[in-house]
């Protein structure tokens, strides 16, 4: 029998093949003119991970954190490429309900909304991208977490698991 962790390994060397194309980004409803172009991650905004607990394993993400209104904004906008691995994670002051579009993004996205209590309230699933569809959940989030469009699902990430942040001031 093959060990989980080198069954876990494979997969994400798979879906790394697969996702030539990646996962860029959305937007928080906050605003809507953005012209900068970016295609990567700076090197140092990897250093902060994000571990769901999924029942069967933990899963961790390396995320780019946006805090501020213009990098809530900006979030993963014109991406054309995201590791199975990363993604990003949206810190907000306080919970509150938060609404998400794609407008700018390339590919689709799985939002993963996450309440202060470190727990997923809620996931909108392969998010279609260069919409302006709002996308939310029914509940209050203090963190969204952006990975790639349907990783959610393939990893078993559901509503109600644990969330540890680390290397996240203030959570």
């Amino acid at each position: 029998m093959i060990p989980w962790r080198v069954l876990f390994r494979r997969a994400l060397i798979g879906l790394s093949l697969l996702a030539l194309v990646g996962a860029t980004a959305c937007k928080n409803s906050a605003g809507q003119r953005q012209t900068a172009s970016a295609t990567a991650a700076p090197a140092d905004a990897l250093a902060s991970t994000v571990v769901i607990d999924t029942g069967q394993r933990k899963v961790t993400f390396r995320v780019e954190l946006a805090r501020t209104a213009p990098e809530h904004e900006k979030g993963l906008m014109y991406r054309e490429h995201l590791a199975p691995d990363a993604g990003m994670l949206f810190l907000f002051e306080r919970p509150a309900m938060q609404t998400f579009w794609m407008k700018n993004t390339l590919i689709p996205l799985d939002m993963i909304f996450i309440s202060s209590d470190h727990t997923i309230a809620g996931i909108v699933v392969d998010a279609e991208p260069l919409t302006l569809t709002p996308r939310a959940v029914n509940e209050p989030a203090q963190y969204v977490l952006e990975i790639g469009g349907g990783l959610a699902t393939r990893l078993g990430i559901r509503a109600g698991a644990r969330v540890e942040l680390h290397g996240v001031d203030g959570s």
